[in-house]
């Protein structure tokens, strides 16, 4: 039945442009992980509701993403950094070949060594997570703080093939990236001044804001 129900949702997702549709088969055929089209929907539409305009992107690989929030939010502008050349030089061609180099800033690094460089251009309405799995919590606490007030953090693969939902010592031993995610699952959960939903879509795409606190809270 879950299998049933996951085919019927992602058919009625609507047909990509012929651009990302090739975009996604060229990450396939070299293997760049791109975000799932189910949770990549689903973010899409909480960004529009949430009138997003201005995002920080940890991890642009070949661009996908970010080019799929340019045409979903027609008045939005990204901030995306890429630490492996090559993916950032193909990021970049398909950045200028999409007509988005005026809305999309692309920096070349690893996120964690130009994180002063990447919060100075903040604040930002949404932060997207989406690079090297065992930093999720560092990039969390470097970024989180350029995140403005009403603003979201999106985390993708968050349930890693569900091998995050595993307690066994023999897989959490051998999936050293498995137990990580587990791990930042219960960092998001125990963060006091954050609420986080995470939706089994994809890969898995925990969605964290921050918490409103009334005079109730702080009695």
């Amino acid at each position: 039945m879950k299998d049933r129900i996951n085919e019927y949702l992602l058919a009625q997702i609507p047909p990509r442009s012929p651009f990302f549709t090739e975009l996604e088969l060229e990450a396939k055929r070299n293997q760049v992980p791109i975000m799932e089209p189910d949770s990549l929907a689903l973010m899409l539409q909480v960004m529009a509701i949430a009138k997003t305009s201005r995002i920080l992107e940890i991890g642009a690989a070949i661009g996908y993403s970010a080019l799929r929030m340019c045409e979903a939010l027609p008045d939005a502008t990204i901030v995306t950094v890429e630490r492996d050349e090559a993916r950032f030089q193909e990021a970049q061609a398909n950045i200028t070949r999409y007509g988005a180099a005026d809305r999309v800033e692309l920096l070349l690094g690893d996120a964690l060594l130009v994180a002063d460089k990447l919060c100075q251009k903040g604040p930002f309405d949404a932060i997207f997570i989406d690079a090297a799995k065992g930093q999720y919590e560092k990039f969390f606490q470097l970024f989180s703080p350029v995140l403005t007030e009403d603003g979201v953090i999106y985390t993708d693969n968050v349930l890693f093939k569900g091998l995050a939902l595993e307690e066994s010592e023999e897989v959490q031993k051998k999936a050293r990236i498995a137990r990580k995610m587990r791990a930042f699952n219960a960092f998001l959960n125990q963060q006091s001044a954050y609420t986080t939903v995470t939706i089994p879509l994809g890969d898995g795409l925990a969605i964290t804001r921050r918490k409103k606190f009334g005079v109730a809270d702080h009695e």
